[in-house]
């Protein structure tokens, strides 16, 4: 059954049911080695920035590097960019504006949102941010647009047009992509990352470059390359649950959510029999269309996100509860008669695997107000009693590692913080500032702890991030490391 304490004050702020797995038979080990020969492999490409991953924040970083001058290389494991906003159909963007209404996740962001087509996005309009009115939270709420009472800038946007806008950002920028290709092992030179080995139809092969990206969602780099992590994850937090999200087509959302909002008993006794029958049960959320119903979850609980037989048995798991819903909501939920399946998403939905252990780090402590004073951007806040929270540099820098910076929902924070700086919007926000300081810090010819905070800043600036109103210059602009001390 699923478990929903969320105790105030502790790491718990969603409400979305968390359904716990129960005991697994995990494939016990042999105990065998197979010694692999020492061999050359070919040197595929050289850049000043590789990218590994091509997910929110990995496209955010290419797009970024490029337009900073920076020979960029974008390396991608799936036929498609955007990652889980659109190969994990997490096609509901959080919140980008904070409780007043205003946009502070911009930059990359902004722009990416603004070459959808029409017809690929669905959110209430500029004007009814931050709107606090009974009738418009409770409208917009129902279509995972208005929390605690304030409709917010969180839109739900076509996967398809997603890929396709992420693809032309990243060509016209001048960077190149490399689809089809995974990012086996980071190249160390001299205790550095100097490039990665990656996986492909043509074997294995190496990318040469001054500074890598990693973009993976899962810390996979810089694991591999020895940098220091936490992997600590609540099996009752959804933000370390995994699913596989999927569409159903041919449905009736409106009616459905008038059928929930008018008849809530009834919809209450839908969710319970549904829950007394499959025990894994969720609602459906709004997509960017009316005829097209998009479910998240169920967010299934103790499974790792780096073993691979638990993601194995997270898909087979997934889709058989799919088929299962559809049968439940066809039968039993208003809109959903003609239901049909639609797509199940070719990504399986990972929330935590690892946080990198940074040169600083966002804290729960920090959600005061307080400025770093290496800041690169401005996420919201959780709830409107907490101020929005800045976002350091030394947060994407390992804490000794050379060579690599970490953006994504990877970055160095505290549990209680990754549960939102893992969302898409920030994970642009963060991609953005990795691309920029990787180019940055290969023109300079230092390593990324080297490069003048102030540069940064204003290179972000001038690509329209939104810092907050009180940043101060650091005092010593030659080393971020001076935020070291203040994030830990």
């Amino acid at each position: 059954m699923p478990n929903e304490t969320r105790p105030e004050g502790g790491r718990h702020f969603f409400q979305s049911p968390v359904f716990a797995a129960g005991p697994r038979i995990r494939r016990a080990p042999t105990g065998e080695t197979w010694r692999e020969a020492a061999r050359d492999i070919p040197v595929h490409a050289r850049c000043d920035v590789l990218v590994v991953g091509g997910g929110p924040a990995g496209v955010a970083a290419a797009v970024a590097s490029a337009r900073l001058g920076a020979r960029t290389l974008l390396l991608e494991r799936h036929n498609h960019l955007g990652g889980l906003s659109t190969g994990g159909l997490v096609i509901w963007i959080d919140r980008m504006t904070d409780w007043t209404g205003q946009r502070v996740i911009r930059g990359f962001a902004e722009e990416f949102l603004s070459r959808l087509p029409p017809g690929a996005v669905s959110g209430p309009p500029p004007a009814a941010w931050g709107a606090r009115d009974a009738a418009s939270a409770a409208w917009w709420g129902q279509r995972t647009a208005a929390f605690h009472g304030t409709v917010t800038h969180s839109p739900t946007c076509d996967p398809e047009g997603m890929k396709l806008a992420a693809q032309e950002m990243v060509l016209e920028s001048g960077a190149e992509i490399l689809f089809h290709a995974w990012g086996a092992e980071p190249l160390l030179r001299d205790g550095a990352v100097a490039g990665v080995a990656f996986e492909s139809k043509q074997g294995r092969r190496a990318i040469l470059a001054a500074c890598t990206v990693d973009a993976t969602g899962d810390g996979d780099l810089y694991a591999r390359a020895g940098a220091p992590f936490d992997a600590d994850v609540d099996p009752d937090d959804i933000h370390g649950c995994m699913n596989t999200s999927w569409l159903f087509g041919g449905v009736d959302m409106p009616r459905h959510l008038r059928w929930r909002a008018e008849r809530p008993a009834e919809w209450s006794e839908f969710l319970r029999r549904g829950r007394e029958k499959l025990r894994f049960f969720d609602k459906a959320f709004v997509s960017w269309r009316d005829d097209v119903a998009l479910f998240m979850g169920p967010r299934l609980a103790g499974f790792s996100a780096v073993e691979v037989d638990d993601l194995s048995e997270v898909e087979i798991r997934s889709h058989r509860l799919m088929a299962a819903h559809l049968a439940a909501y066809r039968e039993a939920a208003p809109g959903f008669e003609g239901a049909y399946l639609m797509l199940s998403a070719p990504q399986l939905g990972v929330r935590h695997a690892r946080r990198l252990r940074g040169v600083s780090a966002v804290r729960r402590e920090h959600w005061d107000g307080r400025v770093a004073p290496d800041e690169i951007g401005v996420s919201p806040s959780l709830a409107p009693k907490f101020a929005n929270v800045s976002v350091p540099y030394g947060a994407l820098v390992p804490e000794a590692l050379d060579g690599l910076l970490a953006p994504g929902r990877h970055l160095s924070c505290d549990a209680s913080s990754h549960s939102f700086l893992r969302e898409i919007p920030q994970c642009w926000l963060t991609g953005q500032a990795a691309g920029a300081a990787a180019a940055l810090s290969v023109a300079a010819g230092v390593a990324p702890r080297r490069l003048p905070v102030e540069r940064l800043q204003a290179a972000l600036a001038g690509q329209g991030v939104h810092f907050s109103p009180r940043r101060e210059e650091p005092q010593n602009a030659e080393a971020i490391a001076l935020s070291a001390s203040a994030g830990r």
